[in-house]
């Protein structure tokens, strides 16, 4: 297989650590704190109140709207509280705050599904609480029913994980390999797509290895080592390199014959359908220049990050910033009492030396935002549009084709946030249009 380079890209410091940390069971923590939306598309609306007992796997929060999933209970206990919170950005969230009792009794309603059609294997799939597990947080059951018109043929498995620090996708590969090639046949055999590619980079030579010994005598999956290259691991890039395929402006990879799951989200699926356990749980990564002990945990949904962080043997230094998925694309947290949600990969608490946010200069238009941006933007323009208001001057610029990876403010010598400003100006042309 001949493969095909994405255009630009960057070459971060991997800062691996926890690659060989096999993954450790966090403990039951003092409570959980369960948002209502944990997921892109409508919030659930809540399905219990104050002082209620729930049981592991009890639906806590449902939507009737198709872009949505339910949210379940990670713990058995008492519901404490129903709270508005800010978890990340600036929306606040209705929250389901429960005091666990340590027992983890599961909920009756949990088992095993039956599926016999693609109707079925959907409807398991979406009553699972699965979101894409990559960091996305996209409702998986309408990722996997794409248009009629769409005539998909590839699946592809994303096991990149191009991110610094991030490894809790290497440990998905060397710890549960089994149920990732279990999760991709159900996924192939229940929507009749025919073939399967999975793309690693070449950094993690024993997950390559590991999982094309699994997969030896299966013609429909396919093993790939890529070129560690960030975001190798952004869907339009993984396309571009396994398949040739250009995925058009503005459009989904089923635009071009493909879709794509991450392989934790796969593994999932496969345990899923043996045990009916929801999505109560997430491994991990907890990494960074102020945690004394970097590692990879398997924590349960709605365990505030301060706990995780405790469990890691706390901090040699007082942490500057706490990131929510990797130092390029995750999140800023202002606090640590936020929860760990079904899209967090990695925690982060960064020192002050790699916290800090560097001074801003004049831009020198050296043109290396240009060259490293995989999506062929001019970040420098439409980073002096945003500066000068000039929003309605956006489009030209096709700023909502950005994937937000961050390269061209990781590689300018000016150190201009220029991402930032990307974020700024698309969020604005999103609120325009709802206007």
């Amino acid at each position: 297989m001949k493969f095909q380079n994405f255009k630009g890209g960057v070459h971060p410091s991997q800062e691996k650590n926890t690659m060989e940390c096999a993954t450790v069971k966090m403990s039951i923590p003092g409570k959980v704190v369960i948002p209502m939306l944990q997921h892109i598309g409508a919030p659930c609306q809540v399905a219990v109140k104050k002082g209620d007992t729930v049981k592991v796997g009890q639906v806590l929060g449902k939507s009737d709207a198709y872009v949505s999933v339910p949210v379940h209970s990670s713990v058995s206990g008492t519901v404490t509280a129903i709270t508005e919170r800010t978890i990340s950005g600036s929306k606040p969230v209705v929250c389901v705050e429960i005091k666990p009792d340590g027992l983890q009794e599961i909920s009756e309603d949990v088992n095993a599904p039956v599926v016999d059609s693609k109707e079925s294997f959907l409807k398991a799939v979406r009553d699972s609480g699965l979101t894409g597990l990559g960091g996305a947080g996209f409702p998986a059951h309408v990722k996997l029913n794409p248009p009629k018109d769409a005539k998909i043929d590839t699946l592809i498995i994303n096991g990149a994980e191009c991110e610094p620090y991030i490894t809790s996708d290497y440990r998905e590969c060397m710890e549960n390999t089994e149920n990732i090639i279990e999760g991709i046949n159900h996924v192939l055999k229940w929507t009749g797509i025919q073939k399967a590619l999975i793309g690693i980079e070449d950094n993690k030579p024993e997950a390559i290895k590991k999982l094309k010994n699994a997969v030896n005598k299966t013609d429909s999956i396919s093993v790939y080592s890529l070129k560690s290259r960030y975001p190798q691991g952004a869907e339009k890039m993984l396309i571009k390199s396994l398949t040739g395929r250009e995925v058009p402006p503005g459009k989904l990879p089923s635009a071009v014959g493909c879709l794509v799951m991450n392989v934790a989200s796969v593994a999932f699926v496969a345990e899923y359908m043996k045990t009916g356990v929801p999505l109560i749980k997430k491994r991990v990564t907890v990494d960074g220049s102020s945690v004394k002990t970097p590692m990879n945990l398997e924590v349960l949904i709605g365990t505030p990050i301060a706990d995780v962080f405790e469990f890691s043997g706390g901090f040699t230094t007082e942490p500057a910033k706490f990131i929510m998925g990797g130092p390029m694309m995750g999140v800023s947290l202002y606090s640590d009492e936020i929860p760990v949600m079904k899209y967090t990969n990695a925690l982060l608490a960064l020192n002050e030396k790699d916290g800090r946010i560097p001074d801003e200069y004049a831009c020198i238009r050296c043109g290396r935002c240009v060259k490293v941006c995989p999506m062929n933007l001019l970040p420098f323009d439409i980073d002096r549009l945003v500066k000068a208001n000039l929003y309605d001057d956006l489009d030209k610029y096709n700023v909502t084709d950005c994937i937000e990876c961050g390269s061209c403010s990781y590689t300018c010598p000016s150190k201009r946030m220029l991402t930032q400003s990307i974020r700024l100006g698309k969020d604005v042309l999103r609120r325009k249009a709802k206007k």
